[in-house]
């Protein structure tokens, strides 16, 4: 049987989209009125489903850590299935969402900056990577030296898409481009 969100809860869900692509664009600083203006909700109600506006980005971070691990959770299990390697499989999965869903790259990026000087973002952004990489762990079976290439590919990756170097025709793009196909070089 299907759960059914309350309303309070699919609002959430509603709120939370609309600050993916108002952080996305303006940064975990923006003001919440443009927030809520894009949930098409109130000032007041934003606050009454995120009490702080830090709690609104923590949300905003868990959500976008979880949809990279659903990405990564996809792709590993049909990897498996086709009897490949899961974790060459998560890599092109990662690169696919990052040039697909600009908001996630862009709302990941800024999340990463903003917990520089924030406690409390900076520990939801150690909870989230550290789980991902042990799910990449798991998931892949990785050695520690696989999960540091994989993962440092991956935030060279976050760079490349933050200046959409993918499509770039010069000699250095073209260099660090061909990352994903670099995640297996520790074997």
């Amino acid at each position: 049987m299907a759960r059914t969100l309350s309303t309070a809860e699919a609002r959430r869900e509603e709120v939370l989209e609309a600050a993916m692509h108002v952080f996305a664009e303006r940064g975990l600083h923006a003001p919440t009125t443009a927030v809520a203006k894009a949930a098409g909700i109130s000032h007041a109600y934003l606050f009454r489903l995120f009490p702080t506006k830090n709690d609104l980005a923590i949300a905003l971070m868990q959500r976008t850590h979880t949809q990279i691990q659903a990405t990564f959770a996809a792709a590993a299990t049909q990897a498996r299935a086709a009897g490949e390697d899961p974790l060459d499989a998560m890599g092109t999965a990662y690169v696919e969402l990052i040039q697909t869903d600009r908001d996630l790259l862009k709302v990941q990026l800024q999340g990463h900056a903003a917990a520089v000087s924030d406690p409390e973002l900076q520990a939801e952004m150690r909870r989230g990577f550290g789980s991902l990489v042990e799910y990449v762990r798991t998931q892949a079976g990785a050695s520690d030296e696989q999960l540091d290439a994989f993962f440092a590919t991956g935030m060279l990756l976050n760079v490349l898409g933050a200046m959409d170097a993918f499509e770039l025709a010069e000699p250095w793009a073209q260099t660090l481009c061909k990352a994903p196909e670099t995640l297996d070089v520790v074997d």
